[in-house]
C-alpha cells in the first residue's frame, strides 16, 4: 500500500484490502487500526534493552537525555499496546503484555541507580521532570490492562512499580497539564487497591486546577496564561474523563463529559477533509494523538457526532500522516509532521516523543461491536457548507470551506507567554504568534520571514546599514469574536503591544488592534495602530505556500494571496518574500506582503485568501474583487461585500472594535 507521493508503507505495516462500502471516504476499518498498531508496535521493539524496560530508537536526545528518551520509548508504545489487547478483550496474539511486565519488572528493579535498565526516578519538574509524563503513560497502560498484567504479576515487582509511580505524587509538576499526570497515576493506584491520602490529595488537586484553567465553550488554557491549542485534546480532557469513566463516576462523568461534548462542537471542525488536523501549537510531533478527544467522546457518549463521522475524523486522520511519510524505513514514527521536520520540534523532544501519538490509538478501546466501527463513514464537519465560528472564550475564529475541505484558525487570544513572565524576555513563537493557521500549511520557522504577521518596523540604531527591526507579537489580549448563527460570517478581535528584539524592547504608549472578519473563503484583515514613532513602517504578510512546481507528489497544491485595500503603499498590490526554510508542509515558501508608513494613529486593511490551485503571481482577479472599500479613516472602516452586497463596518474605540454587518441588496 501507498500514499499519495508513492511511498510504501514499510513491510511490517501490511494493511488488509480496503472497504469502501463502509468506509467511502476512507476505506479504513477497526482492522486497519489494529494493523498499525501491531506494525507500530514491531518496528519500535526492535530497539527494545535486553530485558524491555527501554525502548532506546534512534535519533538526536532530548534534554533529559538517553536515559530518559529510553523509558519514554517503553511509556508511550506502552499506551499503544494497552489500547490494542484492552480493546480486544484481552486477546494478546503478539504477546505483548508479556514484554511490557518484563520491562516493568526490570526499570524498576533498583530504582534510581544507573544500572543498564533501571528507569530514572521522578523527579520535579525542575530537575530532569520528564520521568514524572511518563509515569502517566506507564499508569494509565497498568489500569487498561490490569486484569491480565498487573495483577499477575509478582506482588515484589506490584510493590516496586508502585513505589516508582508515586513519586509523581510527591514531587512538583511543571505549571501546566502535567498537573493531570499525577491525576493518572492516583486513579491508577485507587483502581489497584492502594489508594490513600497521598492519591486522595492528587485527584483533588488535579481537578481543582483544571476547574480553573477552564475558560469556556470547551476549551481549556494549558495552565494560567493563555495557550489554546492541541493539549485540550490529548491531555487536559482526555486525563480527568478518562479517569472518571474507568472509575464509574457518574458525577465527574457527566461533568466533564458535558465540557468535552461543547469542545468537540468546535473541535471536530478543526480536521481538513483530507483528514488533516490543525497545524497549530506545540508538540505537533504528535501528530494523530489530535484523534483522542474525538475518540474519548465516542467511549464515553459525550459527544455530538454520529459514529459514522466520527469514524470518518478519525481514519482520516490516521491515514493522512501514514500516507505522507510520517514513517521512517524501518517503521519508526519521525520526530516532524509529514516526515522528519525539525522546525517542528521543542527541544523536549527525543527520539520516542513522537509516540505520544499512541493516544491516537485511543478508537481500539471501542470494541469490534460497536456503532463507530459498524456504522458507515459519513462526511467530516469540513466538508459541509461554507461556516465560521467562533470561539470568544479562547479568542479564536474557525473558517471552513466545504468545496475544499480546507480549515484555517484565526488566532486572537491563543500565545505561549507565561503568566508571570514579562513579555520582553522572551522570544516569538511561531507556532503561537501568528494571525492565522491550518490545516495545508504551516508557520515558517525562526530566522524566515514570518507568515501571516503584523509588524511594526523601526530604523534599527544598532545597525550602520540603515536596516531595520520587526516587532513580535507575544501576549495577545482578546477583544472580542462572535459569528452568525448561519455560519455565513465571523469576527475576532485582539491588541497587542509591538515588543522588539533590538533597539528597546518596546515603544511606550504603541499598541495595535487587529480585526479579521471572514466571509466563505475570504478573510479581511484590519489593523490600527496608535503611537507610532517618526520612521515607523508596518508590514502584513499573508499565507506561506508553495511555488506550484515545488508541492509535494500528489498533493494539490494551495496558493496563499494578499491585496491591499487600504493604507498601503503603491497599489495595493504585495510583493512577494521567500522563506527558504519552508514550512512543514513544503521545503522552501513564498509569502505575500504589504507595507506602509506610519506615524502617530493610523489603519490598514487587506483581504486574504489560501485556496487550492497554484500560481506564481501573489494577486488574484477573485479576490481582488471580493469587497470594494466604502470608506476609511484613522478609526473606521467599511467595505461592501460583492456576492450579496452586504456591508460590514468596524470601528475602533479605546476598549474594543465594534463590528456590523448590513445584509445588502443580494
Amino acid at each position: 500500500m501507498t500514499g499519495p507521493s508513492g511511498a510504501p508503507y514499510p513491510a511490517r505495516f501490511e494493511l488488509p484490502p480496503e472497504d469502501r462500502e463502509s468506509s467511502p471516504y476512507t476505506g479504513w476499518t477497526r482492522a486497519h487500526w489494529e494493523a498499525v498498531a501491531d506494525g507500530l508496535l514491531h518496528a519500535a521493539w526492535r530497539y527494545a534493552t535486553p530485558r524491555g524496560a527501554m525502548l532506546d530508537l534512534p535519533g538526536r536526545p532530548s534534554r533529559s537525555g538517553v536515559r530518559s528518551d529510553g523509558l519514554e520509548g517503553y511509556a508511550r508504545t506502552f499506551l499503544a499496546a494497552a489500547f490494542r489487547v484492552a480493546g480486544a478483550g484481552g486477546e494478546d496474539p503478539h504477546g505483548w503484555l508479556q514484554r511490557y511486565a518484563g520491562g516493568l519488572a526490570a526499570g524498576t528493579r533498583t530504582p534510581g541507580r544507573e544500572d543498564a535498565e533501571s528507569w530514572p526516578p521522578v523527579r520535579d519538574h525542575t530537575v530532569m521532570g520528564q520521568p514524572m509524563v511518563e509515569s502517566a503513560s506507564v499508569a494509565l497502560g497498568l489500569r487498561l490492562t490490569r486484569t491480565w498484567l498487573w495483577d499477575r504479576l509478582d506482588p515484589g515487582v506490584q510493590d516496586r512499580a508502585a513505589e516508582w509511580l508515586r513519586g509523581s505524587l510527591r514531587h512538583v509538576p511543571a505549571p501546566n497539564n502535567w498537573y493531570l499526570f499525577p491525576l493518572t497515576v492516583a486513579g491508577f493506584l485507587e483502581s489497584a487497591g492502594r489508594g490513600d491520602r497521598e492519591t486522595w490529595l492528587a485527584l483533588e488537586r488535579g481537578t481543582e486546577l483544571l476547574d480553573g484553567w477552564y475558560a469556556g465553550d470547551g476549551w481549556y488554557s494549558d495552565g494560567d496564561g493563555r495557550a489554546f491549542d492541541h493539549y485540550n485534546g490529548w491531555a487536559l480532557h482526555l486525563y480527568p474523563l478518562l479517569h472518571a469513566h474507568l472509575a464509574q463516576d457518574t458525577g465527574q462523568s457527566a461533568r466533564h463529559g458535558a465540557r468535552l461534548r461543547t469542545f468537540l462542537e468546535s473541535y471536530a471542525l478543526l480536521f481538513d477533509g483530507n483528514g488533516a488536523p490543525l497545524h497549530f501549537g506545540r508538540s505537533l510531533t504528535y501528530r494523530f494523538a489530535a484523534n483522542a478527544a474525538v475518540a474519548l467522546g465516542a467511549l464515553t457518549g459525550h459527544t455530538p457526532l454520529a459514529p459514522g463521522a466520527s469514524r470518518r475524523l478519525l481514519s482520516g486522520s490516521l491515514r493522512y500522516f501514514l500516507d505522507r511519510g510520517a514513517l521512517t524505513e524501518d517503521g519508526l514514527l519521525s520526530l516532524g509532521w509529514h516526515g522528519a521536520h525539525e522546525a517542528t520540534l521543542q527541544d523536549y523532544s527525543g527520539p520516542a516523543s513522537p509516540y505520544w501519538a499512541s493516544k491516537g490509538l485511543l478508537p481500539l478501546l471501542l470494541p469490534a461491536s460497536d456503532p463507530v466501527w459498524t456504522a458507515r463513514e459519513e462526511a467530516a464537519p469540513s466538508e459541509g457548507p461554507d461556516r465560521a465560528l467562533a470561539l470568544p472564550a479562547a479568542g479564536l475564529l474557525i473558517q471552513s470551506t466545504g468545496r475544499d475541505g480546507l480549515v484555517r484558525l484565526h488566532n486572537h487570544g491563543s500565545d505561549h507567554v507565561p503568566a508571570h513572565e514579562g513579555e520582553s524576555a522572551l522570544a516569538e513563537d511561531p507556532l503561537y504568534a501568528r494571525l492565522a493557521y491550518s490545516t495545508r500549511t504551516g508557520p515558517t520557522a525562526r530566522g524566515n520571514v514570518p507568515d501571516n504577521h503584523f509588524a511594526v518596523e523601526l530604523p534599527d540604531p544598532r545597525d550602520p546599514l540603515g536596516g531595520s527591526t520587526r516587532s513580535a507579537r507575544l501576549r495577545i489580549r482578546p477583544l472580542g469574536a462572535e459569528a452568525a448563527p448561519d455560519g455565513t460570517w465571523g469576527w475576532a478581535a485582539s491588541s497587542h503591544s509591538p515588543v522588539f528584539a533590538s533597539g528597546g524592547p518596546m515603544v511606550p504608549g504603541m499598541s495595535v488592534q487587529s480585526v479579521t472578519y471572514v466571509r466563505g473563503p475570504f478573510e479581511l484583515r484590519v489593523h490600527r495602530v496608535t503611537g507610532a514613532p517618526p520612521g515607523a513602517r508596518v508590514r502584513l504578510t499573508g499565507w506561506a505556500t508553495p511555488p506550484q512546481q515545488d508541492c509535494p507528489s500528489g498533493e494539490e497544491p494551495v496558493t496563499g494571496r494578499l491585496h491591499g485595500l487600504h493604507g498601503w503603499s503603491g497599489t495595493g498590490r504585495p510583493s512577494t518574500l521567500r522563506a527558504p526554510q519552508g514550512t512543514a508542509f513544503t521545503r522552501w515558501a513564498l509569502v505575500p506582503s504589504l507595507t506602509g508608513d506610519v506615524r502617530g494613529t493610523a489603519l490598514f486593511a487587506a483581504l486574504a485568501s489560501l485556496a487550492p490551485g497554484g500560481a506564481s503571481a501573489p494577486e488574484d482577479p477573485a479576490l481582488e474583487a471580493a469587497a470594494d472599500l466604502v470608506s476609511a479613516g484613522r478609526d473606521s472602516l467599511e467595505v461592501r461585500w460583492a456576492s450579496d452586497g452586504a456591508r460590514t463596518r468596524i470601528t475602533f474605540t479605546p476598549q474594543a472594535p465594534r463590528i456590523t454587518t448590513a445584509p445588502g441588496d443580494g
